[in-house]
C-alpha cells in the first residue's frame, strides 16, 4: 500500500457507500482514463478475466467461433472464448519480446481460413509487462478484418512510443489482482476508444439491467463490476504507480548489473521504443554455458533459503485442459518455458533483499555454499 488508500477507503465508509459502483468507482475510472490518454473509456470490473470475457461478448463470440490467443500466457487470458462455447486458437511467441508471434499469427489465419473459420478476435498478451510487436499484429489483424483485444493485464504503464499498453487494440485488458503492479485486491478494467462499448460493458457487468424502475433482462447480464471500496483502494494505488513503476525498473537493473555477467544466463531487453513496466524479472539458463545449471537447480536452491522464484508460464498447448486445440509455432514458448524463471521483483524488496537473492544465485553458479545472512 502506498498510504492513500485508507482515506478513500475511509470515504467510503464515512458516506455508506461499500456495494459495487459508486463516486469513487467513477473516480477510479476517470484516474485511469486521464493516465492512459488517448481519449479513451474504462469500466473497472471486478477482474481482467471478467474484462477478457465482456470484451469477447461485446465482439460477438458465439460457441463454434475461434479466437486467436498467445499461447505463452496464463490461462486467464484463453479460459474466457470457452466461456463463450468457442475454441482457442494459440499461436506461438517469437524470442524478441516473447510474445505472439506476427508470423505465426498470420499462418494460423491463413490456415482457419482455409478451413472455413475465420477468427473472430485475435488475443495477444504484453507477458510480464513486455510490450507485444502490436503494430505488426494489428497490421496483420486489420488486413484479415480481425478486432485485437489487447490483454495488458501484467503490463499498466508499459508502452510502445507515446501510447501506452491497454490503448493498442480495439479493446484493452487490465488486471489489478494482488500480484500486479498496482492492486485493488482483486479488479480489472476494460478499455476502449469508443464510449459505447464502454456503456455496453458497464450494462452487461450490472446484470445486464434494462432502464426502467422494475427489473427487466433483454440480454444476459454478469455480476462484474468493481465494489466501491476497492475502487478507493485502486485510487490510491494510481498515486504511486509512478514510483511503482521506477522500483520495478531499479530491481530488473539490479539483477542486470549484478549478474549480467553470469555465463549461461540472460535478460530479456527492450527493444527501441518499447517500455516496459518490468513487472517481474525474467530470465534464461542455458545449461552448455552454466557448467550445466538449470532454471530448476536455481528455483530449488533459493527454496531452499526460503526465496520463492517461479518457472515461466506453461504453454496453452502443453495443459491438459487445451491439448487439443489448434497450435501454430515452432516450440519457442515451450523452450522459454523450460530454460526461464521469474526472479522475485516485488515493489516492497529491499536493497538488503536483493543482494541476499544476488548473493545466492551467485554461490550456485559456482557450485559454492550460499553465504549464511546474519
Amino acid at each position: 500500500m502506498g498510504g492513500s488508500e485508507e482515506k478513500f477507503v475511509k470515504q467510503a465508509f464515512d458516506s455508506n457507500w461499500i456495494a459495487p459502483l459508486g463516486p469513487l468507482v467513477d473516480g477510479f475510472e476517470q484516474d485511469l482514463a486521464d493516465y492512459l490518454g488517448d481519449e479513451v473509456y474504462v469500466a473497472v470490473l471486478s477482474s481482467g478475466t471478467a474484462a477478457v470475457h465482456l470484451g469477447l461478448i461485446i465482439l460477438g463470440v458465439k460457441p463454434g467461433d475461434e479466437v486467436i490467443c498467445q499461447d505463452l500466457t496464463f490461462s486467464a487470458s484463453a479460459n474466457p472464448v470457452v466461456y463463450q462455447g468457442a475454441t482457442p486458437v494459440f499461436v506461438d511467441s517469437e524470442p524478441d519480446t516473447w510474445n505472439m508471434s506476427p508470423a505465426y499469427l498470420e499462418e494460423a489465419i491463413v490456415d482457419r481460413l482455409r478451413k472455413g473459420k475465420k477468427p473472430k478476435a485475435i488475443v495477444p498478451v504484453h507477458l510480464y509487462g513486455m510490450p507485444a510487436k502490436m503494430d505488426e499484429i494489428r497490421s496483420i489483424a486489420a488486413h484479415y478484418g480481425i478486432p485485437v483485444l489487447e490483454d495488458a493485464a501484467e503490463a499498466l504503464g508499459s508502452g510502445i512510443g507515446e501510447q501506452k499498453c491497454g490503448t493498442l487494440g480495439d479493446m484493452g485488458v487490465i488486471s489489478f489482482n494482488g500480484n500486479k503492479i498496482i492492486t485493488t485486491s482483486g479488479g480489472g478494467a476494460l478499455i476502449s476508444s469508443s464510449r459505447d462499448i464502454i456503456e455496453q460493458a458497464r450494462y452487461l457487468a450490472t446484470q445486464a439491467k434494462d432502464a426502467g424502475p422494475h427489473y427487466q433482462h433483454s440480454s444476459i447480464g454478469y455480476n462484474y463490476r468493481l465494489s466501491n471500496v476497492c475502487a478507493g483502494i485502486g485510487r490510491g494505488q494510481m498515486e504511486v504507480l509512478p514510483e511503482r513503476l521506477a522500483r520495478r525498473r531499479s530491481i530488473f537493473e539490479n539483477y542486470v548489473r549484478e549478474l549480467g555477467l553470469i555465463e549461461g544466463m540472460s535478460f530479456l531487453h527492450e527493444l527501441p521504443g518499447y517500455y516496459s513496466n518490468r513487472w517481474l524479472t525474467t530470465i534464461l539458463i542455458d545449461p552448455a554455458l552454466s557448467d550445466g545449471v538449470t532454471s530448476t537447480d536455481l528455483r530449488l536452491a533459493l527454496e531452499r533459503e526460503n526465496i520463492e522464484s517461479r518457472p515461466i508460464w506453461k504453454p496453452m498447448h502443453l495443459q491438459p485442459i487445451y491439448q487439443n486445440a489448434p497450435y501454430y509455432g515452432n516450440g519457442t514458448g515451450e523452450f522459454l518455458f523450460n530454460s526461464g524463471l521469474c526472479l522475485p521483483s516485488g515493489s516492497s524488496m529491499t536493497d538488503e533483499d536483493l543482494q541476499r537473492v544476488t548473493e545466492v544465485i551467485a554461490a550456485v553458479w559456482k557450485h559454492q555454499p550460499v553465504p549464511v545472512t546474519v
